[in-house]
């Protein structure tokens, strides 16, 4: 009787590691990872084993070294735009500084028609859906933005103007203007 208990305990345990470390190898192969080619910089995403899973080339520029939940990639003629492992399109990202928009306090700026929202960082999830013409990255919990606001243009460079900006928390929601010192 004690021979046949340490048996099941022992089948039991292989058991239980197998599962275990089966379940463990398919989270940490979860993603994909960039790979690029040094000499026309063109790249794509491949699989922990090596498989190409989105082809060399697709893609003009892969911003995104790891391909967890989402990637931001330059697609001619689309600019930056977030896909997911499947190439969904997921959102255009707003374009900033020859590049897609920076990461401010965990958000970064999408558009769409024109209009301007963000999305999380860590998950590529819209936060705030785009609906404003002019919009700050978030900085200590709050962003200025606005409906209504024109573009002025001074040679390269651009500015926003309104006569009414207000500041918005990472909900969306309209909070007072912070306190200047």
């Amino acid at each position: 009787m004690g021979q046949h208990r340490i048996t099941n305990l022992i089948f039991l345990l292989i058991l239980f590691i197998s599962i275990s470390s089966n379940g463990q190898s398919k989270k940490q192969s979860d993603y994909l990872l960039r790979f690029c080619d040094t000499i026309t910089d063109a790249c794509g995403y491949i699989n922990p084993q090596g498989d190409t899973i989105i082809p060399y080339n697709k893609y003009s520029i892969c911003f995104t070294d790891t391909l967890r939940t989402y990637a931001i990639v330059l697609k001619s003629h689309h600019g930056f735009i977030g896909i997911d492992k499947n190439q969904n399109f997921l959102f255009e990202v707003f374009p900033f500084d020859n590049g897609p928009d920076y990461t401010m306090d965990g958000l970064f700026r999408i558009i769409s028609k024109g209009k301007i929202g963000f999305a999380d960082s860590a998950t590529g999830k819209i936060i705030i859906k785009p609906k404003f013409d002019c919009a700050f990255p978030f900085e200590n919990g709050i962003a200025k933005v606005s409906y209504n606001c024109e573009i002025k243009f001074d040679g390269e460079y651009s500015t926003w103007l309104s006569n009414e900006w207000f500041y918005i928390d990472k909900k969306g929601r309209k909070v007072n203007r912070p306190m200047t010192k």
